[in-house]
């Protein structure tokens, strides 16, 4: 365009004035269809296959678009993202607390998540942490003083040597698993998981391109793995053997004999390595007692050791966890971790440092809030037992009954539809008890259910009573 066609084009028009629009009455104009220009007159415009038609009166333009194509977005999603499953026991919390809210007298045992307040100390360096000015960002793998603290820790209640560097304090135990799975798995990949298990491991190797691997257990035999069935499954693709102990969802504990001989596999396998998840290593009843894997002969570098502050300390929205292991796969974590989220927030590792300071094993604190779990489960495994067609096995440790309903399945309900499978049956009685569980087929064990007892005992009497109701008009098989 030469410079007199373009001082033509201009006019009179004055750039950066504003513009004027004559025989046009602003409220007749769809404002998501104009654009002004203060330098175009008489056009008559066509983009994107959609025609727009300029009108100018003075100083300035208005387009006024006809007859726009719709554009559509692209709303697929990644195939990562498509490959996961939501978690069910968030869905259904969720759901629970939604029904509270409205009113409807929901009693919710489906997340696990203690009752219990913080520690008062713990909870007042936390505000101390404020109120000193610990509100900057921290080192990514966590302040050397909870990597310290964390160090002592390991060494005194659990026989393990690391040193800060060999420590990443994360964002949750979660964080720091997701995190062990990608920095080790390789596309293709297998990750064996024992079942029941956490509902996230599966997804978790979904994520990282990897082939979960699942091994069952049986109520029978305390939902501990047969070291024969896990030798039987191993590949050279083999990578990962997560386990979980005490577990979440069975309360299940490994002793020390089985988890040697599950070591001696694991020796002879080059290629494997094992995520030890102890989160709820100090809920556990006596007689058991908590081995961590780590410890045992040759497994120190196999081990990837994931604990945090959310069971035990009653710490939950504190949101802190952490992993130790050779410093060649930590250091790994650590690279993640500084760019999904950097480090974890400076309170709650100020807050992290006050709980390891209660004394072994979280001391008279955590010792309190155990022996309120103990009579939990101690009731709920009486009040259970007395139900016909129940099977049970009895937690050991953490603070979940995973309780085998499967005779009450086949059955159809008035009202309501058919009870065929655990998510039947909890939908059953969320909708006839209002009593909020979790499936047994989230955790891959379909015969169960979960019901989470970090609730009071008045709370667990009322839910009891409320179950016991419900089953009642399901019709049990007649044993023969």
């Amino acid at each position: 365009m030469t410079a007199a066609s373009s001082s033509s084009l201009l006019g009179s028009s004055r750039i950066g004035s504003a513009p004027t629009i004559s025989g046009l009455h602003s409220d007749s104009l769809n404002p998501t269809s104009i654009s002004f220009s203060s330098n175009l007159q008489g056009l008559s415009l066509r983009s994107s296959g959609a025609k727009r038609q300029l009108y100018s009166r003075g100083t300035g333009s208005v387009v006024i678009a006809q007859n726009m194509d719709r554009v559509e977005v692209d709303l697929s999603l990644s195939p990562r993202v498509n490959s996961v499953k939501p978690s069910k026991t968030v869905a259904i919390t969720d759901q629970a607390t939604a029904l509270v809210q409205a009113g409807v007298p929901v009693i919710r045992l489906a997340a696990g998540e203690p009752d219990f307040d913080t520690p008062a100390p713990i909870a007042e360096a936390g505000i101390n942490a404020i109120r000193e000015g610990h509100t900057r960002y921290t080192p990514n793998a966590g302040t050397m003083e909870l990597r310290s603290a964390i160090c002592h820790k390991l060494k005194e209640e659990n026989g393990l040597s690391y040193s800060p560097d060999q420590i990443v304090v994360s964002n949750g135990a979660k964080q720091s698993i997701v995190q062990a799975v990608l920095a080790v798995c390789s596309p293709g990949d297998e990750v064996l998981i024992p079942a029941p298990y956490w509902v996230s491991y599966p997804e978790m190797a979904r994520m990282a391109d990897a082939t979960p691997v699942i091994l069952p257990t049986s109520i029978s035999e305390d939902f501990l793995l047969d070291p024969k069935l896990l030798e039987s499954k191993l590949t050279e693709k083999s990578r990962l053997l997560i386990l979980c102990s005490p577990s979440n969802p069975t309360g299940s504990v490994y002793p020390r004999k089985l988890l040697e001989e599950i070591a001696e596999i694991v020796a002879r396998h080059p290629r494997l390595l094992v995520i030890s998840d102890e989160i709820y290593e100090h809920i556990i009843y006596a007689p058991a007692t908590h081995t961590s894997f780590a410890s045992l002969p040759g497994m120190w570098d196999r081990t990837l050791t994931v604990n945090g502050f959310s069971k035990a300390f009653a710490m939950t929205g504190w949101r802190l966890g952490y992993i130790a292991g050779p410093k060649h796969f930590v250091s790994a974590c650590n690279k993640l971790q500084s760019q999904f989220t950097s480090g974890a927030s400076s309170i709650s590792q100020k807050a992290a440092v006050a709980a390891l300071g209660l004394g072994y094993a979280g001391g008279e604190a955590v010792a309190t809030m155990v022996k309120a779990f103990r009579e939990r489960r101690d009731f709920l495994v009486k009040s259970f037992g007395e139900i016909d067609g129940v099977k049970i096995s009895e937690p050991r440790g953490a603070f979940y009954l995973f309780i085998d309903l499967s005779s009450y399945y086949g059955v159809e309900v008035d009202g309501f539809g058919s009870v065929n499978n655990s998510e039947s049956l909890c939908r059953y009685l969320l909708d006839k008890s209002q009593v909020a569980l979790v499936p047994g087929d989230a955790f891959g064990d379909d015969t169960c259910i979960r019901i989470s007892y970090a609730a009071s005992l008045s709370t667990l009497q009322a839910a009891v009573e409320r179950i016991k109701k419900a089953l009642v008009t399901l019709r049990p098989p007649v044993p023969v």
